[in-house]
């Protein structure tokens, strides 16, 4: 019995280990790795790249995926370009297998580590920002290999209760069987990783077999996407492919692997001394990376043809207006900033429209406004939502998306209440003003954070204002004199009022969403600079 809790808790410790670590590698590569993987993702190819070295560094291909899907979200990368991401992912976290096997076995650190956790330990209390994310990370790699030692331990006692002959023979039957059990593994530790070391020590202590491991790895491969099933449900269109897409490709791969399995176990016995201490786990390991590769390439070959497979499987819903808003983007702060600020995006873009309507023909359209009004009330709920650092650029971003969105509200309530006087007259008062702001209007087809955009609506509001306050003083003296009723002076000057709140709305809406596309290390600013002499200010 002691023998079985002591393999649960090291089973335990290296699951905690390995969040630690995560957590720290990730505190660690910051922004640097969002910057790295939307830079160098050119092409499926370029992006398996990205996303297997992403993954290796950070140890987590959740995260990995879920910035592409933020990427996807926000209109960064194709879904056919982040194909390649979450591909390479899969061959990314293959690497816990490595570092076990090399470091758990070969070297066989134990309580060598022990030292290691406490100076991580410490690190993480008394340490600087980044000094802390390193003492967590180290503490992490501790933890593993702390649980990697007491798992051994624990299966050691089952030697010669548990055998290879406990497990399914090496048939195609016995493998389908020991797959099932692979999957089962991961399901209840919610963790391919951690199977795989369990399945790592359960071959060093002779419980089971080399083809029998290597047949439950397949399986625990393919159980991976039962999580990704789950983490799905309720997604969005882009987190729903990306899910669709892991499952199928999973699916081929393991198929792929279990035909791969024969000759590989065969040329190991072969050539490889699996008795001499560490051999046997290396080879495992080389056979879990190795039929993840092949896939990729494989898959690669016919990348368009799978991203428009996964299109028609997931097609873009009716309404689409909140697709942005995919809660499971919440875990990534970054991607999830990045879909807040594509929704303010596209929120702007349609208010943009209605402000060109209602100064033009001063008729508002209800039921547009309502549905915009809708938008802005759930972009703010989930950024509510977003975990974010003060200090850091990712809060400013987020700070700019409140900024845009208070702007969009209160530009919305104006545009419910337009100027009282004619159109006919509003066009014969402001007819330059109104068509500079019409064309400036009709140049927004991608957004608004380009930075020619911002320089457009800060003249606009600047000519208003002037405007304004021109036609303020004549209508002031044409009333002392008798030549303009005092009620049409008024409905005048409400009028000028509205025009030059609507114009400033639209610069600040604007200015905040460059700012956002500014300071994304995932991409370039949007056009030049804006000009320092433009004021921040809300």
């Amino acid at each position: 019995m002691s023998g079985v809790l002591a393999a649960l808790g090291g089973l335990g410790l290296f699951l905690i280990g390995m969040q630690v670590m995560t957590d720290g590698l990730r505190g660690m590569a910051g922004n640097a790795l969002r910057s790295f993987l939307i830079r160098s993702t050119r092409s499926p190819v370029s992006g398996a790249l990205t996303g297997a070295l992403s993954t290796a560094i950070i140890q987590s291909s959740s995260a990995t995926t879920v910035a592409a899907v933020g990427f996807v979200s926000a209109g960064l990368l194709s879904f056919h370009q982040a194909l390649g991401i979450i591909f390479g992912a899969n061959i990314g976290t293959t690497i816990t297998g490595w570092i076990v096997a090399l470091v758990g076995f070969k070297f066989n650190l134990g309580s060598a580590v022990l030292p290691l956790a406490l100076a991580g330990a410490l690190l993480k209390l008394f340490g600087a920002r980044s000094w802390a994310h390193i003492g967590w990370a180290l503490a992490g790699f501790s933890l593993i290999f702390m649980g990697i030692d007491i798992l051994q331990q624990g299966m050691a006692a089952w030697q010669n209760h548990v055998t290879p002959a406990s497990f399914p023979d090496d048939s195609w039957a016995g493998r389908l069987q020991l797959v099932l059990i692979g999957v089962v593994i991961t399901l209840v530790t919610q963790s391919s990783s951690a199977g795989v070391a369990t399945a790592l020590v359960a071959l060093g202590t002779g419980t089971i077999a080399f083809p029998q491991a290597a047949a439950m790895v397949i399986g625990m491969d393919v159980g991976t996407t039962a999580t990704a099933f789950l983490a799905t449900l309720g997604g969005a269109t882009a987190t729903r492919r990306t899910g669709y897409a892991h499952i199928v490709y999973n699916i081929l791969t393991g198929i792929l692997a279990l035909a791969l399995l024969g000759p590989y176990a065969l040329l190991i016995a072969t050539h490889v001394d699996l008795q001499e201490a560490g051999n046997a786990q290396l080879a495992l390991v080389g056979f879990h990376t190795g039929f993840n590769i092949v896939g990729v390439v494989l898959v690669l070959c016919v990348a368009p043809q799978f991203a428009r497979l996964m299109i028609h499987l997931v097609p873009e819903p009716a309404d689409d207006t909140t697709s942005l808003l995919d809660p499971h983007l919440l875990r990534d702060g970054g991607a999830a900033t990045d879909s807040a600020t594509a929704m303010v995006q596209r929120v702007g873009l349609s208010m943009m429209q209605q402000l060109d309507r209602v100064a033009l023909h001063a008729r508002p359209d209800a039921r547009c406004l309502n549905t915009l009004d809708r938008q802005i009330g759930l972009t703010l709920d989930f950024a509510r939502r977003i975990n974010s650092e003060a200090g850091t650029p990712g809060n400013h971003r987020l700070q700019s998306v409140f900024h845009a969105l208070d702007h969009l509200a209160r530009l919305k309530t104006r545009l419910e209440h337009p100027p009282q006087l004619p159109p006919d007259r509003i066009a014969q008062l402001f007819g330059p003003q109104l068509k500079a702001l019409h064309q400036q209007i009709e140049t927004l087809t991608d957004g608004l954070a380009d930075a020619e955009d911002v320089a457009g609506f800060d003249r606009l509001r600047q000519a208003f204002r002037q405007h304004r306050l021109v036609l303020r003083d004549l209508g002031i003296a044409d009333v002392t004199i008798g030549e303009l009723d005092p009620e049409e002076a008024q409905a005048t000057f409400d009028a000028m009022r509205w025009l030059h709140r609507v114009s400033y709305h639209a610069w600040r809406i604007s200015w905040h969403l460059h700012n956002c596309a500014r300071l994304n290390p995932a991409r370039p600013a949007a056009g030049r600079e804006v000009a320092t002499t433009l004021n921040p200010a809300i």
